[in-house]
């Protein structure tokens, strides 16, 4: 068993990845019907949250099937920081994740997420306060380093659980590389050997499939895998690789009902959180990523993501249905 502060999961726990605009309410539930072991909200700001931001603050609803979860929080300044994590704490998460990892610009600029990897003083100043303000266990999401020159990650890992972080989980990039290159799971698997560490070590990063999970915990040893970009569109993925992992067989990919039956519930979801207009809105994106590959779909994506009202949104989909009912998949 894997343990973070009080909360128990099971061994090599599969967790979803904090994702901006993907990890939301009904994404995560689908996610938790499909086995996922842990979740993380979507990154939420500091900033926002103590400016009672509608964004930040609609981040922070959690619902008690979707437990265990953790919100993600990201910032550059301390004190907005202690202040965010009093509010995260109203809506009792079982795990409060530190973002330092997230690559993008305009964070960045501010110092925070991967931007603090160029302050590794200021990050384990930060975290020290932060486990001290609260009562909840507290981790970190983190990069190898800022760049190919800068590969800091043990000295972060060293430093953070000297401070008090209950867990670690690794994207093997560097910041510079942004989503591009491949993840190095041989410089997350150094942290993990490292003879001082004692915390979880979970892998970030490129595991796609049932077999990448395998191998990073059977060849990698590490703790659990944090699934990212390969749970987009698929919630399926975690009942795939537990299903791997137990037994070395590869379950079918979802036929075109299947998925259609998980976009219908994603939508439903959505309207049950949001209301039926910003429910239908907020799923559009989503369409694309449920029915990737799949051979003549763009004429019904394009209708889907223009489709206002729910009635012809439910007229598609039984079109949908009918259509690729008796398609030949054989043929393509």
């Amino acid at each position: 068993m894997i343990k973070i502060g009080n909360v128990t999961l099971p061994d090599f726990p599969l967790i979803l990845a904090p994702m901006e605009d993907i990890s939301d309410p009904p994404f995560r539930a689908l996610c938790k019907e499909y086995g996922v072991d842990l979740m993380f909200t979507e990154f939420v700001s500091s900033e926002g949250l103590i400016r009672d931001a509608v964004k930040s603050a609609q981040k922070l609803d959690i619902f008690d099937t979707e437990r265990p979860i953790g919100v993600q929080v990201f910032g550059h300044d301390v004190d907005s920081m202690l202040r965010a994590v009093e509010k995260i704490e109203q809506v009792n998460p079982e795990i409060i994740d530190i973002n330092y990892g997230c690559p993008v610009k305009k964070v960045v600029a501010k110092g925070a997420g991967a931007g603090i990897l160029r302050d590794l003083d200021k990050m384990q100043k930060m975290t020290a306060e932060i486990v001290k303000h609260t009562h909840l266990p507290v981790t970190v999401k983190t990069r190898l380093g800022w760049d190919d020159n800068s590969i800091v990650i043990n000295e972060v890992a060293e430093r953070l659980q000297d401070v008090g972080i209950k867990a670690l989980s690794i994207h093997g990039r560097t910041r510079k590389q942004m989503y591009s290159g491949q993840a190095d799971w041989h410089k997350i698997a150094e942290v993990k050997n490292n003879p001082r560490i004692h915390i979880p070590i979970f892998a970030n990063g490129d595991i796609k499939t049932p077999q990448d999970a395998k191998r990073i915990r059977d060849e990698f040893g590490f703790d659990g895998a944090m699934i990212g970009r390969a749970a987009i569109g698929n919630p399926w993925i975690f009942k795939q690789m537990k299903h791997y992992l137990q037994t070395g067989e590869l379950l079918d990919v979802p036929k075109v009902s299947e998925r259609l039956d998980m976009v219908k519930k994603h939508l439903k979801l959505a309207i049950k959180w949001k209301g039926e207009r910003l429910g239908i809105l907020e799923t559009r994106p989503h369409y694309a990523n449920y029915f990737k590959s799949i051979p003549h779909f763009k004429p019904f994506r394009i209708r889907l993501v223009t489709e206002d009202h729910l009635d012809n949104i439910y007229r598609i989909f039984d079109e949908i249905a009918s259509f690729y009912s008796t398609y030949d998949f054989e043929s393509e």
